[in-house]
């Protein structure tokens, strides 16, 4: 058979649409092949194993003297039955009384060929042992079979296809919409029902929200496409909530299962052992991925013990019905770790299967207080070494806190307890950049229930944390008020010293300094007394702020100093960082800039391991500042930019702060304009935001620790940069430019789709041509430059 009718036949019907994407995967998958005779594309039903299948062998060319053959299981229910399957497929005469087995031994053994075997999961027990047979006797046989799980024989390739990637809806606009390979499907699949459909800024959101909620896979897109010959996208996203039913085909020619949606499901469902399909069901409490510790507390009881769970999952996942995803990034942050996550259209399905059990209940609860305990560990054990590692997890499992703060607050009866996880997620709220879900939760349980409990008095303190820091002192003072009235109904004297402590930066933030420090002063005898460590260090780099703003900067320096030295001893890392930002206010009303420089590198560094978006733009604020001091204009520009960045991603500013604060940047805004030109400044200003906060700190860091410049270079003005000078070729004007967005070489490689390699010899030839230094000073010079290279780029 000729690769060509091999691609015919193998794509059930398919084979007139394009294939969109999939470049790297091939590769991989070609490399697989050229190291093994047996290579296994394993995943979900309808991730499109087997058009990869079709491309690969299409791609690879005539490499096989004999031909590629197919064998489709699809329909075959007899394991006994696969031997004469291939036979057939390879039409070899049966007319002797010869096992198929002997046959395909006698003709294979001579021969070079692929045997495409595609969709043969069910009949894993009959496939393998032929498959291993057969390799052993035939040397020049390889094999290419799609599966939901390996065939688990030695000398196996497995490679997991993954979906197709979606854009992310935490993240809208942070890539081109245009460069995900699930919207170009979409488009592709969409312009075969109607040749007019294209992308719109009334139907961009909805586009990404599509493929993100169908996890680009790729038969969901094309169901999803054929749809639109009569509905719009806005109008298939808002009944996504059906889709078992909305996603439907009409292909004559597809095999059933690959007809709707929910067939192909119940196609794996079938597949499931009682057991496997008990726990696929439980694990839809999860919808933001889980690790094994979550599934076995939450899952394991009943039918399905805690000792069940781990041997499940890993049956669930061979299966490819649970994803298992390796963590990267450093071992303290959970790098190494395994992760698990149901891809949307599996979970709603376990969902189903759920409500019909009658567990549901049973499992929100259970998923709850899985969370709740995690949330106390978290608060109890924060002030350790394991801040950034416990910060990380919360991040992680940020959709389940939601769901378990959601379940609570709609079912009666469970409102106390959610009130209690919502305050106590209160370093997930401020630390973690979650801000506003944090108020939306701790507004919606205090509304909920006005019983003057330890639970109430807790979440008031915490939701007046939150107001405060997004600017809403006046709700902050309500919250404080009554969190004092409940303090005296409980004579509970630490809730008292928690009201004193927030109520007091709250008199920071108004600029009410000396009522402050004394507020500050009682809540830190209290913490100290009863031995709440991190509260009182907390509120000491708080007080040396007011200290500083109050004329007082030698001794908040001390008190911060002092409290560094605490936090170093007991591995705590989170206020140690905003220790080190007050320290560096301090420094520069001392006077000392290099050390006030010093104690911002200091800050940020810390800031790598936790991104807290807060300290973060206070911290790049403040460093905006004191290179302006210095006489680095260009550079105080880009990183009063940064911050600019950082603040809009967090939903507040720095007036919220006070406005000591508000002033001091504003002071800097001044001295910047003043040192680089109106036009020059608003040029900067007017550059695409910085898009992630950790590239804000690598920006950060980078002009921070180049340091001061030369005394004389502080007092004499810059000179304008010769715009007539060297000139970058088209290439690197586009690098530039890229740069200048706050892309890594990484991710310019991928988008130019050039090696890292290329990329990181182009910025070194720019900055060479520029006789510049840094990154920050090629952003810099594109917001200034309006050559011809720009205007051509910008097309």
């Amino acid at each position: 058979m000729s690769t060509a009718a091999l691609v015919g036949r193998m794509s059930g019907g398919q084979g007139l649409t394009s294939f969109v994407g999939r470049r790297r995967e091939l590769a991989e998958m070609r490399e697989l092949m050229s190291r093994s005779r047996l290579l296994t594309l394993v995943g979900p039903g309808g991730v499109g194993k087997t058009r990869l299948a079709v491309e690969l062998v299409a791609r690879s060319g005539e490499s096989f003297r004999d031909g590629t053959w197919l064998v489709e299981l699809a329909a075959l229910e007899d394991g006994d039955l696969v031997g004469s399957q291939v036979a057939a497929a390879l039409r070899l005469p049966d007319q002797s009384n010869r096992s198929a087995l002997d046959r395909l031994a006698d003709y294979l053994r001579e021969r070079e060929l692929l045997i495409v075997v595609d969709n043969c999961e069910h009949l894993l027990d009959a496939v393998a042992p032929l498959a291993s047979e057969l390799l052993e006797v035939a040397p020049g046989l390889r094999i290419l079979a799609t599966s939901r799980e390996p065939l688990g024989i030695p000398g196996e390739q497995v490679y997991s296809v993954p979906p197709l990637p979606a854009p992310a809806e935490s993240q809208p606009g942070a890539d081109p919409l245009e460069g995900f390979e699930s919207v170009r499907l979409l488009v592709d699949r969409a312009r075969s029902v109607d040749p007019t459909f294209e992308i719109t800024d009334a139907n961009r959101h909805a586009v990404a929200q599509l493929c993100q909620r169908l996890d680009g896979m790729p038969l969901a897109i094309e169901l999803a496409a054929s749809r639109l010959r009569s509905l719009s996208v806005i109008q298939l996203v808002e009944r996504l909530d059906r889709r078992f039913d909305l996603l439907t085909g009409n292909s004559r020619v597809a095999v059933p299962r690959q007809q709707t949606l929910r067939a192909l499901v119940d196609w794996s469902y079938e597949l499931c052992s009682p057991a496997e399909r008990l726990l696929w069901a439980r694990l839809a409490a999860f919808p933001g991925g889980f690790d094994l510790e979550a599934a076995e507390d939450v899952c394991g009881f009943g039918e399905v013990t805690r000792e069940d769970v781990l041997d499940l999952l890993d049956r669930l996942v061979s299966k490819s019905l649970v994803l298992a995803e390796r963590l990267e990034g450093p071992r303290e942050l959970g790098g190494g770790r395994v992760r698990y996550r149901q891809l949307m259209t599996f979970r709603e399905y376990g969902a189903e299967l759920l409500d019909a059990a009658g567990e549901a209940s049973q499992l929100r609860r259970r998923q709850r207080d899985h969370f709740l305990a995690r949330a106390a560990r978290m608060v109890s054990s924060w002030c350790g070494p394991d801040q950034a590692e416990r910060l990380a997890a919360a991040r992680r499992d940020h959709a389940n806190l939601l769901s378990a703060l959601d379940w609570s607050a709609s079912t009666p009866g469970e409102e106390l307890a959610g009130m209690r996880l919502a305050a106590l997620l209160r370093y997930h709220w401020h630390a973690g950049g979650n801000l506003s879900d944090g108020r939306r939760w701790l507004d919606r349980f205090l509304a909920l229930s006005s019983e003057p409990t330890p639970e109430r008095g807790d979440a008031l303190w915490a939701a007046a944390w939150v107001c405060l820091v997004q600017g809403d002192r006046g709700l902050a003072r309500s919250y404080l008020q009554e969190c004092r009235r409940v303090a005296r109904l409980l004579n509970d004297p630490v809730l008292a010293a928690h009201a004193d402590h927030w109520d007091a930066l709250r008199e920071l933030f108004g600029g009410n300094l000396e009522p402050a420090l004394a507020m500050f002063d009682a809540a830190i005898a209290v913490h100290r007394r009863v031995g709440d460590t991190m509260s009182a260090l907390i509120a000491l780099f708080q007080r040396s702020w007011a200290q500083t703003y109050a004329g007082r900067p030698r001794e908040g320096l001390a008190a911060c100093q002092e409290a560094i030295r605490e936090s170093e001893e007991l591995g705590e890392r989170w206020t140690q960082a905003y220790s080190h930002w007050v320290s560096g206010l301090c420094q520069r009303d001392l006077g000392d800039l290099d050390a006030a420089r010093q104690c911002q590198i200091a800050a940020l560094e810390i800031q790598q391991g936790f991104l807290d978006g807060i300290c973060i733009a206070l911290t790049i604020d403040e460093t905006s500042w004191t290179t302006a001091s210095t006489g680095r204009y260009e550079d105080a520009a880009v990183l009063f930019h940064t911050a600019q960045s950082v603040w809009k991603g967090l939903g507040t500013a720095i007036s919220a702060f006070g406005p000591h604060l508000q002033a001091d940047s504003e002071r800097a805004a001044s001295l910047i304009r003043r040192g680089l030109g109106g036009p020059r400044f608003e040029a900067i200003l007017a550059l695409p935001p910085v898009p992630t906060k950790e590239r804000a700190i690598e920006l950060a860091l980078a002009t921070a620790r180049s340091g001061p410049p030369a005394p004389e270079a502080a007092t004499t003005p810059r000179p304008e940069r010769d715009t007539t000078g060297p000139k970058l070729t088209k290439r690197e004007h586009q690098i530039a430019a890229l740069v200048a967005e706050g892309r890594s070489n990484k991710e310019i490689a991928a988008a130019l789709v050039v090696s890292p390699r290329t990329v990181d010899g182009h910025v070194e030839n720019i900055l060479a041509k520029l006789g510049f230094t840094s990154r920050v000073q090629i952003a810099a010079w594109i917001a200034g430059h309006t050559g011809p290279e720009r205007t051509a780029t910008s097309r």
